[in-house]
């Protein structure tokens, strides 16, 4: 991931020109689409309320200097600091049915689902490392992000294995995220999302805050609110054979190319080849068919405007 820490008197100000979200109350985090003045996606991150004036940012690891720069192209103010937190903070993400049980063991604070809520963050120490805790996750599933200085990294880890021994703890990684992401039509930054698209496309104008006065971007998102967007991004469940997509593959209907495919993955929870694009607009309809050329053969796509993996997001708030 890359991290940020936004800090000094003003930060709030300024981060709600900055961003096209709601800025979270302290203790609370948010989504945030970030865009640039045209209305295109520059950042899709998440905003950590760790006080008024003190703030935690978490975005795509691979755009960190990318997004430095944006920030200093915002011009904050003198007394609002930003910088990199990408040697000063490291972490883990905790996910599953049993997460609440594991980090239970080594946390003062009640986790229960009343106390602890989806999208909570608080600074408490785990086992013995002084961490930011966040209840959060790209999987889908019950689970916490947890961030710790690097010095206590290798004890956090040890802490939690342990924790974990008896109730099924094992490691994931990248290849099985990009699965479950796309189990619950969660897009990507760079794959899915990026400055070519918009927050219509994307879907992440819903979490636009179009009632405040001023941000950047903010006419061209209203004027695209107001006409609609030409296409929008869809998952789709994919009748593939001995392969999956990966990406930039063309989705035909009737013949004609109608769009691409930015990611894919072959979903291991409900058994379904996955595909990640953008279709026309008109075309974006749940049941509405595809083809998508894979390996030079035209396997049928079926769109699911529903993510096929618990649509209703009750594991992410049990």
């Amino acid at each position: 991931y890359g991290k940020y820490e936004i800090s000094g008197r003003g930060a709030r100000a300024w981060l709600d020109k900055v961003f096209a979200c709601r800025i979270p109350r302290p203790g609370r985090l948010g989504l945030a689409p970030m865009l640039n003045p045209a209305g295109r996606i520059v950042g899709d991150l998440s905003i950590a309320c760790l006080a008024e004036d003190r703030y935690l940012i978490v975005g795509s690891g691979f755009a960190e200097e990318f997004h430095l720069r944006w920030f200093w192209t915002c011009q904050p103010p003198s007394a609002v600091f930003v910088r990199s937190a990408a040697s000063t903070l490291c972490g883990f993400s905790l996910a599953g049915p049993n997460s609440r049980d594991i980090l239970q063991r080594l946390v003062r604070k009640d986790l229960a689902a009343s106390a602890f809520k989806f999208f909570d963050v608080t600074e408490t120490a785990v086992g013995y490392a002084p961490s930011i805790v966040t209840r959060a996750g790209f999987t889908g599933e019950l689970g916490y992000e947890i961030w710790t200085t690097p010095d206590y990294f290798a004890s956090l880890f040890d802490d939690l294995c342990e924790a974990g021994q008896d109730r099924g703890l094992t490691l994931f990684g990248g290849r099985a995220l990009s699965s479950l992401r796309l189990e619950k039509n969660y897009g990507s930054f760079n794959k899915d999302f990026r400055p070519d698209y918009t927050p219509g496309e994307t879907g992440l104008d819903r979490f636009v805050d179009f009632r405040k006065p001023a941000f950047i971007g903010r006419e061209a998102a209203l004027a695209e609110r107001n006409n609609g967007p030409r296409r929008r991004f869809v998952v789709m469940e994919v009748e593939a054979q001995d392969a999956d997509v990966v990406g930039y593959e063309s989705i035909m209907k009737d013949g004609m190319a109608v769009g691409y495919v930015t990611s894919g993955a072959y979903g291991h929870c409900v058994d379904r080849s996955l595909a990640a694009g953008y279709v026309p607009a008109a075309l974006a309809r749940d049941g509405e068919r595809f083809e998508i050329d894979i390996l030079g053969n035209l396997r049928r796509a079926t769109v699911r405007l529903q993510p096929l993996y618990d649509p209703e997001g009750l594991r992410l708030r049990s």
